[in-house]
């Protein structure tokens, strides 16, 4: 298993790998670099411009030929029901998701997967997929980045973050095996 600082990240490898889900963790001591042009899916150019991208957390394989390049978000279910279900990220989160979508290319689909972490085992109406790890309850849902991105709306101007009203979030996220 990969160093990781957070409970959330930590949970997530546990997940995959009680999941039998082939994956690689990706090192997120670092940011990375990549060229404008290749990100914005012009190609390599000489000279191109460099661009500092935020990593994300694990490359997921999956057995229908689509692969999955997962940012892992951490969040805590406060409520009974969806209203608990806080989904916001940053601006950067998206970009960079987007970019390292199209440096990937074919094949690999950009997700976020919201890992809510739960005081007690999850009500089963509200997750379909959800497990227990040292001690803690978690749920899975992803959501396609391109689907997050068609519906997301400005939410702090301040920390540069966007999220997905409610009833959207709840059309959109899915069980995360749904998408391999």
């Amino acid at each position: 298993m990969a160093q990781r600082r957070f409970h959330y990240d930590q949970a997530f490898e546990i997940y995959l790998r009680q999941q039998a889900i082939p994956y690689v963790a990706v090192d997120e001591a670092k940011r990375a670099l990549a060229p404008r042009k290749l990100c914005s899916g012009d190609g390599p150019s000489p000279g191109a411009e460099v661009s500092s991208l935020k990593s994300f957390d694990f490359v997921v394989y999956g057995q229908s030929g689509v692969n999955l390049l997962v940012d892992v978000k951490g969040r805590k279910h406060t409520g009974p029901g969806n209203r608990g279900l806080q989904n916001w990220v940053t601006r950067d989160d998206v970009e960079s998701l987007r970019m390292w979508e199209g440096i990937f290319g074919a094949g690999f689909m950009a997700v976020f997967a919201f890992l809510y972490w739960c005081d007690a085992a999850p009500p089963a109406s509200l997750f379909m997929d959800y497990f227990e790890s040292s001690k803690r309850w978690y749920a899975v849902l992803a959501v396609r980045l391109s689907d997050y991105q068609a519906a997301m709306r400005h939410r702090s101007e301040r920390w540069q973050t966007v999220s997905l009203p409610a009833a959207e979030f709840a059309r959109l996220a899915v069980p995360l095996k749904d998408l391999l």
